[in-house]
């Protein structure tokens, strides 16, 4: 599930959107090629990767409170109100089709969250995580129309029919409803980094995320209140709905920023595909979610997959073909 970043352009996720969403997104680290210099930036990834992995693993202790959809509201909401504070963006000047493209990130925003918070509600938090990150693989693989891509999609098609082994019944013993939630959470997942791409082109800076995010706090909130009613307004709910819109929101999009402005885009999103592994482990740590061999070795290819696939299409973009082609189009639109 990622957290999009507040960047000074394009927002966004794992992906190739939230890859490109920094202009300044080149290695800048200094000639002296200090242990600091070339590890910090990664060091802020994970830890912004663990800090949402480990927010998620928070919410469900929380939504024996308020719900799956309640926790939904209380993270977009806090995560709405901060990035409104912060970003500040203004709302005239704008088109229909404009105002469109934002309401629609907002709609992709909150039925990435809402499904794959019903997902971690009914199986594992690492399998939830691991279907949710095939969303964005496939979006890579139609993109890039590459037959090396097609490769990367079996073998993470090979990571979920391990996956379901887990148990016995129904897909692997794991609630077949989960599972398509958490399916459809990575459907979302890709229409996000879509519609985030278009617009950070339409919107100044993080206007358009902060944006997004009160359309999405919105939309989530008739349906928390139905399901959790008063108890989102009870102080210890919200204290840890807090914590968990400051672990898996605002910690994450300070980090990402700072490690955007010093980090290779192609290095950030194979960052990114480690999410599975790290949600395992928060699972594991925190909510008591046993991994066998099989769902572990399940997990480790999907994340090979993931990295496989972005790799191949950075591969693609930097190539001379692709620079030469970018260059005639260049000149022909000129």
């Amino acid at each position: 599930m990622p957290a999009p970043s507040c960047p000074t352009s394009t927002p966004t996720t794992t992906e190739p959107a939230r890859a490109t969403a920094t202009p300044t997104a080149t290695a800048t680290a200094p000639a002296d090629g200090s242990f600091r210099a070339r590890f910090g930036p990664v060091a802020l990834v994970v830890t912004a990767g663990v800090s949402v992995q480990f927010g998620a693993a928070l919410a469900v202790m929380l939504m024996p409170r308020a719900g799956a959809a309640g926790v939904v509201t209380l993270r977009l909401a806090a995560a709405a109100v901060v990035l409104l504070l912060v970003c500040r963006p203004k709302v005239r000047g704008y088109s229909r089709s404009d105002w469109s493209t934002v309401v629609w990130f907002g709609v992709a925003m909150a039925g990435m969250n809402g499904f794959i918070y019903q997902a971690i509600d009914r199986i594992p938090l690492g399998p939830a995580v691991t279907l949710e990150v095939l969303g964005p693989l496939v979006l890579s693989v139609v993109v890039s129309r590459r037959l090396l891509n097609l490769l990367w999609a079996g073998l993470a098609l090979a990571g979920v029919v391990l996956l379901s082994t887990h148990g016995g019944g129904g897909l692997g013993g794991l609630d077949p409803l989960g599972v398509a939630f958490a399916l459809a959470a990575g459907g979302m997942w890709a229409a996000y980094i879509v519609f985030s791409a278009r617009t950070g082109r339409r919107f100044p800076q993080a206007d358009g995320l902060a944006l997004a995010m009160a359309v999405a706090a919105v939309l989530s909130l008739p349906l928390g209140v139905i399901e959790a009613g008063s108890a989102l307004l009870r102080p210890s709910t919200l204290l840890l709905g807090l914590g968990v819109a400051l672990l898996s929101s605002v910690l994450p999009y300070t980090l990402e920023l700072l490690a955007l402005r010093r980090l290779p885009a192609p290095t950030f999103a194979i960052l990114m595909s480690l999410e599975p592994a790290i949600a395992a482990t928060a699972g594991f740590l925190i909510l008591n979610q046993a991994l066998s061999a099989l769902d572990a070795a399940a997990i480790a290819l999907v994340i090979v997959a993931s990295m496989g696939a972005v790799r191949s299409q950075t591969r693609l973009q930097s190539s001379p073909k692709s620079s030469l082609k970018s260059s005639r189009r260049s000149r022909q639109r000129n």
